[in-house]
């Protein structure tokens, strides 16, 4: 009898004998026929980094970076994910883990309730997938998932740039809940949801929960109080010539924000809080645009972070141009601007911020991103804001980064 590879592997080393798995062979394991289905894929994510000025110990705080980033060689993170994609089928039915390992993963911040402490191992995304069919598919994520607002992504590889935007940074970053959407056609399709907090925390609850620490016990009344997520997006036609394919995007996220492992959006002053975590809504306006030129796009994020109850404003607006010079080579510019009169990420006084980033992409491997970026940062209000070596004493009015990023996709 021919036996398949499977079974020859399991045989190999002892799981299984050929003679037990003679009948079996007869018909398809269940298990395998899932396995066949199943991808595996990931990132080899790693950097370097040169930051020129006095001392690191005021970074800027934009997300994933800290002083332990500076200055040196770095192993980012590594990404496997390991997805059953949703089939064509009408009642189909997948999933997808994303997981983290390195140092990005202590500051993703989603370890759940009952861990206790950071860890090199993070959970970024585990979701089911399905669909039922209404209309043209109705498409669910049940979960952990991405925020469904952002002109950037979580995962580098997939952003025009290395280091990440501040509007970026005080956006949603992870939901544990519902999420479903509809492509009404084409051109238009919408996702709504529902989730425990803002997150990032996996499992986390917005009500008093007595095991957690004190800075977690105090939160909206209602046992029931929840997350609520909203995003549309429309897509330019293919009669709309060179502007065929842009898009535009809106969302808002509102809900609990759980506190010291959501610090994006904690303010600075937070022992001057009215309570340690805040309810807040995020907003989100986005496009990205097609131009005469096809080796052009350009692009266009709006940010506004409202924490309910909290004096001042937190917002960003970002600009993006994306230049495919060659086959292989691409330049990539953002200039954003940041008000933070809510302190959020800066500490009084800066609440004014510019950042100006450029970056040189050149794909000289196969599925490798290698990419060298420089990056400023200025205080608009003309004070200490970065440098240093005591924290809490700034001596620079400037930030710069030079890097280079190498990224492996398997």
């Amino acid at each position: 009898m021919k036996f398949n590879k499977w079974t020859v592997a399991l045989a190999a080393v002892g799981v299984v004998s050929l003679a037990s798995a003679a009948k079996a062979e007869e018909k398809p394991s269940s298990v395998l026929t899932a396995l066949s289905s199943t991808t595996i894929s990931g990132t080899v994510d790693t950097s370097m980094e040169w930051n020129p000025g006095t001392g690191n110990q005021n970074f800027a705080p934009y997300k994933f970076n800290s002083p332990s980033m500076a200055d040196g060689f770095n192993l980012d993170v590594v990404q496997l994910t390991i997805e059953k994609p949703l089939d064509e089928s009408d009642w189909a039915a997948g999933y997808r883990a994303d997981l983290w390992f390195g140092p990005y993963a202590n500051q993703l911040g989603t370890q759940s309730v009952l861990s206790s402490g950071t860890s090199d191992f993070a959970i970024r995304q585990a979701y089911v997938a399905l669909r039922a069919p209404v209309g043209n598919g109705l498409d669910f994520k049940v979960g952990v998932f991405d925020s469904i607002i952002g002109y950037e992504s979580v995962d580098s590889s997939k952003d025009p740039n290395f280091t990440r935007s501040y509007g970026h940074t005080i956006e949603p970053q992870t939901e544990t809940g519902i999420l479903m959407s509809y492509r009404f056609c084409d051109c238009f399709s919408a996702s709504v949801g529902v989730a425990d907090t803002v997150g990032p925390q996996i499992n986390q609850r917005a009500f008093f929960t007595p095991a957690a620490p004190a800075l977690f016990q105090q939160g909206p009344d209602s046992e029931t109080y929840k997350t609520y997520m909203g995003s549309v997006a429309l897509t330019a036609p293919d009669s709309w010539g060179f502007l065929a394919g842009s898009t535009l995007y809106g969302g808002a996220v509102n809900g609990y924000n759980s506190g010291p492992n959501n610090t994006q959006f904690l303010p600075t002053l937070v022992g001057k809080a009215p309570y340690p975590g805040a309810n807040s809504s995020s907003y989100y306006a986005g496009a990205t645009v097609a131009t005469p030129l096809k080796e052009l796009r350009l692009g266009v994020a709006w940010d506004w972070l409202e924490l309910h109850d909290w004096p001042g404003q937190t917002w960003a607006i970002g600009g993006y141009a994306s230049l495919q010079a060659t086959e292989k080579l691409s330049f990539h510019l953002r200039g954003e601007y940041l008000k933070d009169s809510c302190h959020v990420l800066f500490a009084p006084p800066t609440d004014q911020v510019l950042d100006v980033t450029l970056t040189a992409q050149y794909d000289l491997w196969k599925n490798v991103i290698t990419r060298v970026e420089f990056r400023w940062d200025h205080s608009l209000n003309d004070d200490a804001a970065f440098g240093g070596t005591i924290q809490g004493i700034p001596q620079e009015v400037n930030a710069y980064m030079l890097g280079a990023n190498i990224i492996y996709r398997f």
